[in-house]
């Protein structure tokens, strides 16, 4: 999931093919549905994004009560009005009239705070809980943002991986050549340094061992000399999210793939490609692509079929887009990675979304 950023955008708008009193709000490559006239090329407004909790004051006065997703109907979520995808909403909140939202916009203000505005966190089966321990030392995996709210990330002909992003959960292990000692967990307990406790019931764990995660880990560590090793992959299947790829994960074997890897080697992390590692059967996401940038090729890839079961049981979740040699971006100021989301997963009914 996408950090959390409530900010100030330059729009461009756009005609809406279907709708006469509609237009399309541009951000990014992100369009939201606006009433015509509203808003004109180049203007500034705030932009809210998926997955975003509204307080109900903020919902009411942008019109949407009882239009929004979620129980409480406050989450925001990509829809289609007549026709047209519309991530996220555009808008300019009373409680900023007055701002200088061309200058917020430059200096990259965030008004989530103040907007009362919150990142939506997905419920947690039991199956994926349990006890934790602190785990100062372990190597989380991080949010990852969406090239379309950031499309600059990568230049044109920029040496890129593009790998099949699948609808599962992130499973984080690290491994510590010195004792041998391994620490599973998910990316929402990572980011707090919690590791899972072990436990036969637990989905991570099942899928740690039953695909002899360890010892790939050791026999990695060794073969780089790394004194930590970081394995992150998804695992899957049904009974862990509503697009099961074929495999019935709660009473076998959950399905895992591996999508990055990281290693501490004297003293400094380096983002390694998992499947140009020297390492034995090391479950793979599925590489749709190798070689030049280009984001048309990659929007494109984003849609269609799965390719993980091999037969297209369903729609395909997404994209993620790495450089090759792990190249800093300034435009996200870290590791250039960006995902893109397929339209068909965004607006598809009874979606879990499980972290």
């Amino acid at each position: 999931m996408s950090t959390l950023r409530v900010t100030a955008e330059q729009l461009t708008i756009v005609e809406h093919p279907n709708a006469d009193a509609l237009e399309l709000a541009q951000v990014g490559l992100y369009r939201a549905v606006v009433a015509k006239g509203e808003y004109r090329t180049g203007e500034f407004a705030v932009y809210i994004p998926e997955q975003a909790v509204l307080p109900e004051p903020l919902v009411a006065e942008l019109g949407l009560t009882g239009r929004l997703a979620g129980g409480a109907a406050n989450r925001v979520r990509a829809v289609r009005l007549r026709g047209e995808l519309s991530q996220g909403i555009v808008c300019r909140p009373a409680v900023l009239a007055g701002t200088d939202l061309e200058r917020a916009s430059a200096a990259d203000e965030d008004f989530a705070g103040r907007l009362g505005i919150t990142k939506w966190v997905p419920p947690v089966p039991i199956s994926m809980s349990g006890d934790v321990e602190s785990a100062p030392d372990l190597l989380p995996w991080t949010d990852i943002e969406n090239l379309k709210r950031y499309p600059d990330i990568f230049a044109p002909g920029d040496l890129v991986t593009v790998t099949e992003k699948l609808h599962g959960t992130a499973c984080c292990l690290t491994y510590y050549a010195g004792s041998g000692a391994i620490h599973v967990t998910s990316k929402g307990l990572g980011s707090q340094r919690l590791a899972l406790v072990e436990s036969p019931g637990n989905l991570y764990w099942r899928a740690v061992r039953g695909h002899g995660l360890p010892q790939l880990a050791a026999d990695l560590a060794g073969t780089l000399g790394a004194t930590r090793v970081g394995i992150y992959g998804e695992v899957y299947g049904s009974g862990v999210q509503d697009l099961g790829y074929g495999l019935d994960a709660r009473g076998g074997l959950p399905g895992y793939a591996a999508f990055d890897v990281c290693a501490e080697i004297g003293g400094r992390l380096s983002w390694l490609d998992p499947a140009e590692l020297p390492v034995g059967d090391l479950p793979l996401v599925p590489r749709l692509h190798h070689g030049p940038f280009d984001l048309d090729q990659v929007l494109a890839l984003a849609r269609g079929k799965e390719t993980v079961s091999g037969r297209g049981a369903h729609i395909r979740e997404g994209v993620v887009v790495r450089t090759a040699d792990g190249t800093y971006s300034p435009v996200i100021g870290g590791r250039a990675v960006a995902k893109v989301v397929s339209d068909a997963y965004l607006t598809r009914k009874g979606g879990t979304e499980y972290e």
